[in-house]
């Protein structure tokens, strides 16, 4: 359903392995971009404490949560073993430059 996606800027509005914040009354979503200009989007909430995932340093396809390391892949939004967890994960597009925001979770740990 296209209402579904939100424009939320373009990609020279997040800077390289960093990250911005949409705010949502359902809870945050942080959505990254890495070095290789990918851009990710996940519940700005570690699955471990809660830790800010948008306040975490991005390391390649990962995020390590500011709080106890923890890392969390970009993709998916699990939490690399030895760790477990989910943060629940949004669908990226862009067009052209331009980047949309899906509100709706994708499957797997929308709970999160």
């Amino acid at each position: 359903m296209m209402s579904d996606w939100i424009e939320i800027g373009t990609l020279i509005d997040i800077p390289k392995s960093g990250a911005r914040v949409v705010r949502r009354q359902e809870g945050d979503i942080a959505v990254f971009r890495t070095a290789e200009d990918k851009v990710f989007a996940l519940r700005d909430k570690c699955p471990h404490k809660g830790g800010q995932l948008s306040q975490g340093i991005v390391l390649g396809d990962r995020v390590a949560c500011p709080l106890h390391d923890w890392k969390i892949g970009l993709e998916n939004g699990v939490a690399l073993a030895p760790d477990s967890g989910c943060a629940a994960s949004f669908p990226i597009k862009m067009q052209g430059e331009t980047i949309l925001l899906s509100l709706t979770p994708n499957d797997g740990c929308a709970n999160s």
